[in-house]
């Protein structure tokens, strides 16, 4: 369900190495409109590239993830597969364990007790099907059981940022501390497509077929939007629907966690619904580009008396549609920068603005190292700082 809420709050936050701002719909009322209002527990649009949140609702509420939880499993089969622990064609062995017996409240693969499947048809069942059996089957292979399993689950989730997510499980079944917050599962699907691009089209494949048991893919956007290429589905009678989607259009990729709808076709309404907004309400900017001087910084007491600083990469940030050409930087040094200086080091922050408003700020960087002043120099600097 999609209601109407002209003056529903929504936030603008900068990824990495920026600072978290919160804005009011209607400081921006000229700008931009309010995210549409939805009928859910959480939800949160990113951008891809920058990570930016361009609009939220209860992100940080650790919430039951359902099937959204096999994001990570697959994540870490597709990380193992990169690596080479895993090779595409070895086989995993069906334990009885892991075995589905197809009951009406679980999702199979339908892999045979105690035969095998690939890798790469796991993979399949897991992300296309939604398999828990294959779920089940990789968590044992990989972890030796799915309790270890969850364990690499969760060490992985701290070392990507998810700071709202512990997992139980390898397949979202529900249990007590299983959960995972809107925005954690949004760092987790840009992680999958940042990291897993040699596997991340199963994410947008229909159908699966594996034992002779055809299945489709339960993301609906997948059949009625040719821009949606992933990610995962999610149900169960505590979590709700829940959608983990990822759009691009014209250069610009979004990233959608919907959770804690009433149904299938809410989900994909809702997830359709926030696409619409965003790509409609903002564009990518440069704010800074990457590997130019934006300053000479004073160095003391070095055998060069300043150093170029600027940012290493581009820095894009998200803006308003029309606003790009409205941002301005500024440059602020640390008090005192003394040799030796690496390259790298990090000497100010550089702060961007829209009409005066703050938009975020990264850290400035030497980009070039400066050595210490030889012995002689070094008095006569000293001595020259006495005197000013």
């Amino acid at each position: 369900m999609i209601a109407t809420q002209p003056h529903r709050r929504f936030s603008l936050a900068l990824g990495a190495g920026a600072v978290l701002l919160s804005l009011a719909a209607s400081a921006l009322a000229v700008e931009i409109s309010p995210p549409p209002a939805l009928t859910n527990k959480a939800y949160v649009l990113m951008e891809f590239d920058t990570g930016q949140i361009l609009a939220s609702s209860n992100p940080d509420v650790p919430l039951p993830p359902a099937s959204l939880t096999k994001m990570m499993t697959s994540y870490i089969v597709e990380q193992s597969l990169k690596s080479g622990r895993l090779k595409p064609t070895d086989q995993i062995r069906v334990s009885l364990n892991a075995w589905c017996r197809g009951s009406s409240t679980e999702s199979c693969m339908y892999l045979p007790l105690n035969g095998s499947a690939s890798v790469m048809d796991m993979l399949r069942g897991i992300i296309i099907q939604s398999g828990n059996d294959a779920s089940k089957a990789v968590a044992e292979h990989l972890g030796g059981s799915e309790p270890a399993f969850a364990q690499t689950m969760n060490a992985e989730a701290k070392r990507l940022g998810m700071s709202n997510t512990h997992f139980e499980n390898a397949t979202g079944l529900p249990a007590p501390t299983h959960k995972a917050s809107a925005r954690d599962l949004a760092i987790l699907a840009r992680a999958i497509i940042r990291d897993s691009s040699d596997y991340y089209a199963i994410y947008a494949e229909k159908d699966f077929k594996f034992n002779g048991i055809k299945q489709g893919n339960r993301n609906a956007l997948l059949y009625t939007d040719p821009t949606v290429d992933g990610l995962k589905t999610g149900h169960t009678e505590d979590a709700g629907y829940c959608l983990t989607a990822s759009s691009k259009r014209n250069g610009m990729r979004l990233i959608s966690v919907v959770m804690g709808t009433s149904s299938m076709q809410d989900r994909a309404d809702q997830t359709r619904a926030l696409f619409n907004w965003g790509f409609s309400s903002f564009e990518k900017a440069k704010a800074v580009t990457g590997g130019a001087a934006l300053a000479s910084a004073p160095v003391q007491f070095g055998k060069a008396d300043v150093v170029p600083v600027g940012l290493v990469a581009d820095w894009n940030v998200m803006v308003p549609r029309g606003q790009a050409g409205q941002i301005k930087t500024a440059v602020q040094l640390n008090s005192e920068i003394k040799a030796p200086v690496a390259q790298g080091a990090v000497v100010g922050k550089v702060l961007a603005t829209i009409d005066g408003k703050p938009y975020g700020e990264q850290n400035l960087v030497a980009l070039q190292p400066v050595e210490k002043s030889g012995f002689f120099l070094n008095i006569w600097q000293h001595i020259r700082k006495l005197f000013k």
